[in-house]
């Protein structure tokens, strides 16, 4: 793998502001006498640093890599490409109904002054419409005619943008895990604790056809089960022997980490049993939760970091930031205590109605970007752009972008064929051979079916 960076505009309105350094890396396609040019790749967030994720795991894109140059990159903010913090995390003291208005508001306030002065001049320019466009500087870097794209989960709102804004140099595109380009996020928070909640039915029906499940056989009452689980541990968290704990809320993250892949349903099967049968926090923690007090991970990431420091929380704050900046509807101008407390008041029985387990945290993230300003609106008014046929994959056990958003996705981009995988897990080209296929064929050959096509489960 070689790395290097490139330089973009901080501000493309207003170049002279200077520019900001992007980290790439490129793996060269292994038949160089058939190869097809670039292959960019998102692995997903927004916060996650690609660099880092082709690293990870390159063989996942053998294939690929045969005829393509293998290129991913961190976008800006975060990773190595300038990121942002909020000065250790995002974290407020209320959370909603544990705080009047006025507090959360206050709070919220000063977690968002905060990412401003640990940022520094990055922040005002993150977001998924710079960040395409910093793509295409990419893609003339890198001496490619079109774009070749393949993007999971948020690297589905990246690609998206990107064929709106560069119609004629978008290339073969596939989209899996897909993003919503219309909900705002009081609209998306709902459907994605549905999501949650479809997911945790399907694990909790696999476990309860397995002898050792801690929940029975009944997959009704095993619902109930665990979330009188969640309810216990916000009243009383599991301590482990190290002094670590683990609340109700620690436990649903844990959980929702788990749904991302079957793979890990053993793993979240054992950890309720642990949690259930012997007040042992020990495998949720494993899966997801808090670290122990002795919290190693912000080493870590300084250690992998290189010459580039990258904060601890520059994932969360990322995440949060790009969100905000993709979302036209959260302005600060309005907010006011009232206006929150009526906000939550009448959001409150539609997200337990979604979930009664996923819906509290996904409630939390409807005020996340009270104190920032109202972010782009471009990415809602997406409507046929005229962008090539491209290829989109959506999963129908998918806990983090439900199927319903590859269907809506597909109409807003009016050139899309969708491939409907029947399994579980976030995001399908890992997890199926039949994905895959459809998925290479389009981006080696070019070939693509016509209409909806189906890959099974279980594979």
């Amino acid at each position: 793998m070689r790395c290097g960076t490139v330089e973009v505009p901080l501000d493309y309105a207003a170049p002279a502001k200077g520019t900001i350094t992007l980290a790439l890396a490129r793996i060269p396609a292994s038949d160089r006498a058939r190869r097809l040019g670039s292959l960019l790749l998102n692995f997903g967030g927004p916060g996650s640093p690609g660099v880092a994720g082709l690293a990870a795991d390159p063989k996942a894109f053998a294939t690929l890599g045969e005829r393509y140059d293998l290129v991913a990159f961190d976008p800006r903010g975060v990773g190595r490409s300038g990121p942002i913090s909020c000065g250790g995390s995002q974290q407020t003291a209320q959370e909603p109904g544990g705080e009047d208005a006025a507090a959360q508001l206050a709070a919220l306030r000063a977690v968002a002054r905060r990412c401003e002065l640990a940022s520094g001049p990055v922040l005002p320019y993150v977001g998924t419409v710079n960040v395409s466009r910093d793509m295409d500087v990419m893609r003339r870097v890198l001496g490619d005619r079109k774009l070749n794209y393949l993007g999971f989960s948020y690297g589905t709102r990246l690609g998206a943008v990107y064929a709106a804004q560069f119609p004629r140099d978008t290339g073969r595109m596939v989209l899996d895990g897909v993003d919503t380009l219309t909900e705002p996020l009081a609209e998306q928070a709902p459907v994605s604790a549905r999501g949650q909640q479809r997911a945790l039915e399907r694990f909790l029906a696999w476990c309860t056809h397995r002898k050792s499940c801690v929940y029975g056989t009944n997959v009704r009452s095993a619902k109930e089960e665990v979330g009188a689980l969640v309810a216990r541990l916000d009243r009383e968290p599991l301590v482990g022997h190290d002094g670590s704990f683990v609340t109700g809320q620690d436990a649903v993250a844990a959980i929702s980490l788990a749904l991302y892949a079957k793979s890990m349903w053993p793993a979240l099967a054992d950890a309720l049993a642990m949690a259930e049968r012997d007040g042992d926090p020990v495998g949720l923690m494993q899966l997801g939760g808090p670290a122990a007090p002795s919290d190693s991970r912000r080493e870590g990431a300084r250690r992998a970091a290189g010459p580039v420091p990258v904060p601890a929380d520059n994932g969360e704050a990322a995440l949060v930031a790009v969100n905000c900046a993709d979302d036209p509807d959260r302005s600060d101008d309005r907010a006011t205590p009232a206006a929150v407390e009526k906000e939550l008041a009448a959001l409150e029985g539609e997200f337990l109605q979604a979930s009664k387990i996923f819906g509290p945290s996904q409630l939390r993230t409807v005020l996340a970007c009270y104190g920032r300003p109202a972010g782009t609106d471009f990415i809602r008014k997406i409507d046929h752009p005229g962008a090539p046929r491209m290829l989109l994959i959506g999963t129908r056990g998918d806990p983090a972008t439900p199927y319903e958003w590859t269907e809506e996705t597909a109409k807003r981009l009016g050139s899309a064929v969708v491939v409907d995988y029947k399994g579980d897990g976030h995001t399908g080209y890992a997890a199926s051979a039949c994905v895959r296929e459809y998925a290479d064929r389009f981006l080696i050959d070019g070939l693509l079916p016509s209409g909806t096509r189906s890959c099974p489960a279980g594979e």
